[in-house]
This record gives C-alpha cells, sequence and structure tokens, in this order.
C-alpha cells in the first residue's frame, strides 16, 4: 500500500522543472547577456573606420564637430577630440569582442559601463531609449559574472585544476 500522498508527486516534478528552468537560465542568460551588450558598440565601433587604423573622416567629424559634453548647464567639445575618436573607435571594436568570447568579461563590461555614462553626457536624451538598458545589461553582466561557457570561466577551471595538480593529496 502506498502511502504517499498523491500531491507530493506533483509537489516533486513542479520542483523538478523549477531546478531544471533554473539551470538552463544559468547557462543562457549570461551569453545572452553579452550578446545583448555587444552588439550595439560592435555595430557602432565597425563604422568608426575606414580601414585599420584609419578612422573614417565621418568618426573624426563627429568627435571634432558634433559630439559635445552636456555639464553643468554647458555643452564642451572632448579634450584631444582625435585621440577620443581613436580610443573609442578600439573600445568599440575590443571590448565586444571580449563579451562575445566571455573573455575579461566584467573588466570589459565595467569599461562599457563608463562609456554608456559618457556616451549619456554627449546624449542626455537617450537615457530612456538607450542608455538605460546598456547600464542594466552591463551591471547584470558584472554582477552575474561571464557564465559557464566562457573562456573566462574556462580559464579559471584550468588554473584550479593546474593548481591543484602539484599539491599534495590529503584524505
Amino acid at each position: 500500500m502506498n502511502l504517499t500522498h498523491p500531491h507530493a508527486s506533483i509537489g516533486h516534478g513542479i520542483g523538478k522543472a523549477r531546478r531544471w528552468a533554473s539551470a538552463t537560465a544559468g547557462l543562457a542568460a549570461p551569453p545572452l547577456l553579452r550578446i545583448a551588450l555587444l552588439l550595439p558598440f560592435l555595430r557602432s565601433g565597425l563604422t568608426r573606420w575606414d580601414g585599420f587604423p584609419s578612422l573614417s573622416a565621418g568618426t573624426v567629424y563627429l568627435f571634432e564637430n558634433q559630439f559635445k559634453l552636456h555639464l553643468f548647464g554647458g555643452t564642451y567639445g572632448f579634450p584631444a577630440p582625435d585621440t577620443v575618436a581613436f580610443v573609442v573607435a578600439l573600445a568599440e571594436t575590443i571590448l565586444p569582442v571580449l563579451l562575445a568570447i566571455g573573455l575579461a568579461t566584467r573588466l570589459a563590461a565595467l569599461a562599457l559601463l563608463v562609456m554608456t555614462g559618457v556616451i549619456q553626457l554627449v546624449f542626455p536624451d537617450g537615457w530612456m531609449n538607450f542608455h538605460l538598458y546598456w547600464a542594466a545589461l552591463a551591471i547584470a553582466i558584472i554582477a552575474l559574472g561571464p557564465g559557464p561557457l566562457s573562456l573566462d570561466h574556462l580559464i579559471l577551471r584550468w588554473r584550479d585544476a593546474s593548481g591543484r595538480a602539484g599539491e599534495p593529496r590529503t584524505q
């Protein structure tokens, strides 16, 4: 005679489904967050070049003439706009690649969060349509880390495994 309550098996099934959903989301969320953040920056970065290492004329024009920082009620041009344009172009192409492969993930997300803050100062009306979402993605990546589908994760596993290889075994 089976004395288990019929609802116990339903509860067990729900618990099992919840654990599966959590594990699946834990695996999928970090790379999806990384992809969502890298796309707008990579798209922008690819438009900045006229063949590496030459910036496009449009990029130079934007940083010299159009892009202004909105600070304390005034607008100010970037100091050394050609240098800033080059650094931004590099960052917008290199940081998304790091996110794509999950290498130096938290650092890349932090750098893109800082860039988002500067972009917000250039386009103060963009916070609701773009910048808030980019910042949220960057913060989520910083908080959650790269996830198991990343080079960071593989490097840490390799480092941990190689660090234990030379240690004496204790029982």
